[in-house]
């Protein structure tokens, strides 16, 4: 015998008592085929992460579901199979819920009205509703009337909620016309994939907005996203003064995942802080392996939520997509497959196929797979990055290398790769670090530069196939540093953002300098009400301290370098090139670049013994101060700086490093 009750909770509570034997299997279901099983739950992907089982094998069965949506509405059945002969037992008619939503519904004459929080079925367990007036909290009864007289304010608006649940609020409803202050969002919960790219929109029934943003409801502080480094370069907003307002975050992060709100300021009041708002949940993609009828495998491409708008899911056999007679499983995003023990299998989503799972064995724990260590990374232009993977192989491996698809399409002509360290583009710059031998590999690469930007892969080649083109790789997007001047939200303050075209690996410490000198370590955010117009400030990140940023100022001295690091070839023309500023009231007494510098004041390099003749500047006395060093040689690999003196300041930039290279012979065969 199976009993159900109900309850307004998210519970399914169930108990039950069965004759004999031992219970070897429970699970619920809503839908029973004839002549076949019914499908557990547990199995179905829109479920995926909402299900906590808190029954037992003895008599309690209860079911609890989170995050309801209205396609959870069924009739749930509780299922239990013994150790007994025929003991199959279905507990029936079920429990039948419905899922509904709130809506204020408005009646009344022109003075006196009543409000209806309405739902689309009787609520159970006789809740007690809550009643907002602007937001604010306004009256609690076991009724879900409320009646009031008109004011002459229109610009108030009317919502509801149930206790127990105030973060489900009904949307807001105006008193008078369709005007009057309130948030409406397009989309309460969104279930987006880690990597992609969300909007999250809304729209508001007041329209004289004087200034808006988005922020995070669980920061202490209502920041807006576009002044968070955890969203620097992120964070994009549309619609800045009509509806509707959407925020668009990209790269996601499953720390991302958050309630985000809007709010706007009028005239006279600031408005929408206090509204619930969209629930961001940022998930990946996971394949379950579950058995199925002998010899077979079910895969089910599981998300810890249930991603919106329904996508369509697809398939990889060793990295490669399946073909059309599985389309009918992608719609289902179940997959039943024979087990072969070299197999293995991924999923992704539809016009997210960069976005793969990692790759599972269909039998056992062993099978041909490459997975990596990080999908993408962001690194500093000029330094230097490991791209690292773990990879398994049922047969010897003969060879195995590093290349990015961007080099050559020939791979996809069944021809080999090219290993980057061969690579002209990548000479001297690539190094392989670790152990190959234990199945993990590690590229490293130096110098790095924006061209770098792109997808790694490592492949590894048997006798009879070459393994790992084919799954995605690493993404490298190579970034520099900029600092940029914003308005504080305190009178007389400023903020200094140090930001990047995207968010850095690893959460580094971020380092300011004054005028070149070096004043705090901090977030990449730097606040002061002191900023002074003829102060230069400018960025680093620690362990990276010789790749600043440019400076910044209103009326300062500054030298911005065009490159931070040259290669170039023994016998060949090379110039170092950049820009300088200094205050218009100032005049230049001297300028000149040097390459040595240690507490003395420097020597200009045009008398310097060995650089007679060798050397030219090409800038001029306003902005542009570029060198030319000619008939290069080995002895002029070095530092490079340019130093301006005028009559109130004197200023050196970081140094660009210069490498001259005397082997033509080999990066001649390279380039061939």
């Amino acid at each position: 015998i199976v009993v159900f009750h109900t309850s307004l909770s998210d519970d399914l509570f169930c108990s039950y008592t069965y004759p004999r034997g031992k219970v070897t299997t429970t699970f619920w279901f809503t839908e029973w085929g004839t002549g076949v099983e019914p499908e557990d739950l547990v199995q179905n992907p829109e479920y995926a992460g909402r299900l906590e089982y808190h029954g037992d094998k003895k008599k309690d069965c209860t079911l609890k579901i989170t995050d309801l949506r209205e396609r959870d509405s069924a009739t749930y059945k509780f299922r239990l199979l013994t150790d007994q002969e025929g003991g199959k037992y279905s507990g029936s008619p079920g429990a039948t819920l419905s899922v509904t939503g709130l809506q204020v519904k408005l009646t009344g004459g022109y003075q006196d009205k009543t409000l209806t929080c309405s739902t689309t079925c009787t609520l159970t367990d006789n809740p007690t509703y809550i009643w907002y007036k602007n937001r604010q909290h306004l009256d609690e009864s076991t009724s879900p009337q409320y009646k009031y007289s008109v004011s002459n304010d229109y610009d108030d608006s009317y919502s509801c909620a149930v206790k127990g649940h105030e973060d489900l609020h009904s949307p807001a409803v105006c008193v008078q016309g369709q005007s009057c202050n309130r948030v409406t969002y397009t989309k309460r919960r969104i279930c987006v994939l880690k990597g992609s790219t969300v909007d999250i929109s809304c729209t508001v029934g007041y329209y004289s907005t004087t200034s808006s943003f988005w922020f995070r409801s669980d920061k202490s502080t209502l920041e807006d996203l576009t002044t968070d480094p955890g969203y620097a370069g992120r964070v994009e907003y549309t619609g800045t003064y009509r509806d509707p307002f959407t925020l668009r975050i990209t790269d996601l992060r499953e720390e991302d995942s958050a309630e985000f709100r809007f709010t706007f300021k009028t005239n006279n009041i600031d408005w929408g802080h206090s509204f619930p708002g969209t629930s961001l949940s940022v998930t990946g993609l996971q394949v379950n392996v579950t058995p199925a009828v002998e010899g077979q495998k079910t895969l089910t491409c599981i998300t810890t939520c249930t991603l919106t708008d329904n996508p369509t899911y697809i398939w990889y056999k060793n990295g490669q997509r399946l073909d059309e007679p599985t389309s009918q499983q992608y719609s289902s995003n179940i997959l039943v497959v024979l087990g072969h023990s070299a197999d293995s299998y991924s999923c992704a989503v539809e016009h997210h196929e960069d976005l793969h799972s990692p790759a599972v064995c269909v039998q056992g724990q062993d099978c041909n797979r490459v997975s990596y260590t990080k999908r993408t990374i962001c690194a500093l232009k000029g330094s230097s990055v490991n791209i690292s993977c773990t990879y398994f192989s049922l047969y010897n491996i003969t060879s195995s290398l590093w290349f990015s698809p961007k080099q050559s399409d020939s791979w996809r002509d069944e021809l080999i790769p090219e290993d980057l360290t061969t690579d002209p583009g990548y000479a001297g710059r690539v190094e392989f670090v670790g152990e190959k031998e234990r199945g993990q590999s590690t590229v490293r690469i130096t110098d790095l530069r924006e061209e770098d930007s792109a997808e790694y892969k490592f492949i590894f080649n048997t006798q009879t196939s070459r393994w790992g083109h084919s799954f995605p790789g690493t993404t490298l997007t190579v970034t520099d540093l900029q600092v940029k001047v914003t308005p504080a939200t305190e009178a007389g303050k400023r903020t200094l953002t140090c930001i990047t075209t995207c968010t850095l690996t690893d959460n580094p410490t971020y380092i300011w300098y004054k005028n070149g000198h070096k004043v705090k370590e901090d977030t990449s955010r730097l606040d002061s009400d002191s900023f002074s117009d003829a102060d230069s400030y400018s960025c680093a990140v620690k362990g990276y301290e010789n790749i600043f940023s440019p400076a910044v100022c209103q009326k300062c001295w500054s030298v911005t370098y065009t490159h931070q690091s040259i290669c170039a070839l023994k016998g060949t023309t090379v110039d170092i090139s950049c820009s300088y500023t200094y205050p218009s009231y100032h005049e230049i007494k001297k300028a000149f670049w040097f390459t040595k510098w240690s507490g003395r004041d420097p020597e200009d390099l045009s008398s310097v013994p060995g650089y007679e003749g060798h050397i030219e500047y090409l800038g001029d006395k306003e902005s542009d101060c570029t060198l030319r060093i000619t008939d290069l040689r080995l002895s002029d690999s070095a530092g490079y700086r340019f130093r301006l003196i005028t009559s109130g300041e004197m200023v050196a930039g970081s140094p660009v490093s210069l490498t001259v290279s005397g082997n033509l012979s080999l990066i001649s065969h390279l380039l061939v």
